[in-house]
């Protein structure tokens, strides 16, 4: 290991592939890798849900330490795994430490079952951050070499910054480890009756307005904002946005006392496993060289979603089916849509409502929707292959995973200016496609009129096969992977440690 090298303690409620139920786990598996391919030593910390087949990933026990909880201390078991590079050095990989305690981690879901939160979610989630505190102490003492950082993820982990600055503060083994928290989502943030609090195994005079206590409730995230030495969000625009209040729910005066200690760093994503050239799912793959096999894709992908096959725009969703998506101004305007000469393959679940909602539209039109609810991940693939555009109307998105995919696999998408769409995508102009940087069309307001205008405006481009192409060109060679940001993430990690982070301007980074 180089000895300029950073040593990272990445701490995440989820991560591919051991558990996942939404974009934090991708982060969590592919972010950790790309910093070990850099040369840095990192160790991903995650629960051991009883979901993850620990023979199959190769976990055993390795060591066990005695975690304090408000009910008295509680033995967990630390399993150990490795995550190998695909690519980069023959060293190049991550260390998995897996803290398993059954009675909190080992059922069915992470967080709930049958859309219902786990009533201890508290409880465990407590535990596992005091648990994260004993596995730095035990590597302090333990290992040859032990983190200089500790990047904690969104409301599950928070309270590893608090513990570290209050309960463990006085360790002298941990006194120099400095801190990173990255927000993914503001919307989620941990929030629990005041009666709860006393779960945490913290002090009353931590209960203020100042620290935990948000509108006379506890809020976990809030205490991960306040704690932490650094914070980060997942795009330059939402680092912007969540310190207003249409972005910030309540938490925005909290954001801007600490503006100058917070960068948007824009996500990757895996571009290994979304590569139309190499994609094992796909009926026929593709390049940027040879665009022959993304029309194999568009007919099988009709036929599989039952749609005639024929030479028409065709429009692709993949999504919650939630307002927060935007996807009611696509239902509003899906009847005028079906006016025009257009397909439309939408793949996703919901609410019972906005599925009914969808269900209804299909079965009215069913020669130019194709519906599925739920969610597969190989249709996703083909989904993001065979289609002409892609519609990401949300009205918010911290970064967004999908009109990446879009950029990569050819797919021209159709996005709302916020958040990560924004930083992601260059919107149409004759101007910008001349000059070979539009890659998609962005529309401004959260209304079915403005998203019906800029749909309108992408059919019309989608005639002249010229401009389509340098749309479709232009978005296949745009970077869209890790390694840019994992740099951005390594620069910051240095300034941290440094003691340099004060003053960094919020959101420069996007793979633009």
């Amino acid at each position: 290991m180089d000895p300029h090298s950073l040593r990272v303690m990445f701490v995440s409620s989820e991560a591919t592939p051991f558990a996942k139920t939404g974009g934090l786990a991708d982060v969590a598996g592919a972010l950790p890798l790309e910093l070990a391919r850099l040369g840095h030593q990192v160790w991903l910390v995650i629960p051991r849900y009883g979901t993850i087949d620990g023979a199959a990933h190769g976990f055993k026990e390795w060591k066990r330490v005695t975690v304090p909880t408000s009910s008295g201390p509680i033995e967990a078991i630390i399993e150990q795994g490795v995550l190998f590079c695909s690519q980069g050095p023959p060293d190049c990989q991550v260390s998995v430490l897996a803290i398993r305690y059954d009675p909190y981690f080992g059922r069915r879901g992470l967080y709930q079952e049958s859309g219902v939160d786990y009533p201890d979610n508290l409880e465990r989630f407590a535990f596992f951050s005091h648990a994260v505190l004993e596995l730095l102490v035990l590597l302090e003492q333990t290992a040859a070499s032990s983190p200089t950082l500790l990047h904690a993820h969104d409301w599950q982990t928070a309270l590893c910054l608090v513990y570290l600055r209050t309960l463990y503060a006085r360790r002298p083994r941990l006194r120099g480890l400095r801190s990173l928290f990255t927000v993914h989502n503001l919307g989620y943030q941990g929030i629990f009756p005041a009666e709860d609090y006393p779960k945490t195994g913290l002090g009353p005079e931590l209960f203020t307005p100042a620290t935990l206590e948000f509108f006379t409730s506890l809020n976990l995230l809030k205490g991960g904002l306040v704690f932490a030495d650094f914070l980060t969000t997942v795009s330059p625009t939402y680092s912007r946005e969540i310190q207003t209040a249409e972005f910030g729910f309540g938490l925005e005066g909290v954001i801007k006392e600490r503006r100058d200690r917070l960068v948007g760093i824009a996500n990757g994503i895996d571009v290994e496993i979304w590569n139309p050239d190499t994609d094992p799912v796909l009926p026929s793959r593709y390049s940027v060289s040879d665009l022959s096999g993304k029309r194999v894709c568009k007919t099988g992908l009709q036929r599989e979603m039952k749609l005639p096959v024929r030479d028409v725009p065709l429009l692709a969703i993949v999504s919650r089916l939630t307002a927060q998506k935007g996807l009611d101004l696509v239902a509003d305007i899906l009847p005028e849509l079906m006016e025009l000469d257009l397909q439309v393959a939408i793949l996703g679940t919901g609410d019972p409502s906005d599925e009914a909602r969808f269900r209804s539209l299909q079965a009215r039109y069913p020669e130019k929707i194709g519906l599925r609810i739920g969610f597969d991940e190989g249709l996703a693939h083909r989904i993001e292959a065979g289609a002409d555009m892609f519609l990401m109307p949300s009205r918010y998105e911290p970064c967004g995973l999908s009109q990446l995919y879009s950029l990569r696999y050819g797919t021209v998408p159709i996005v709302r200016r916020t958040g990560g769409l924004a930083d992601t995508v260059v919107a149409y102009s004759p101007s910008a496609v001349r000059e070979g940087r539009a890659t998609g069309f962005i529309f401004g307001e959260a209304t079915p009129e403005a998203l019906l205008t800029e749909v309108l405006l992408a059919c019309h481009v989608y005639e002249n096969r010229s401009e389509w192409r340098s749309l479709i060109e232009a978005g296949m060679r745009t970077d869209v992977s890790w390694a840019r940001s994992a740099q951005s993430y390594a620069d910051l990690y240095q300034r941290i440690i440094g003691g340099r982070g004060v003053g960094v301007e919020a959101g420069t980074v996007s793979p633009k």
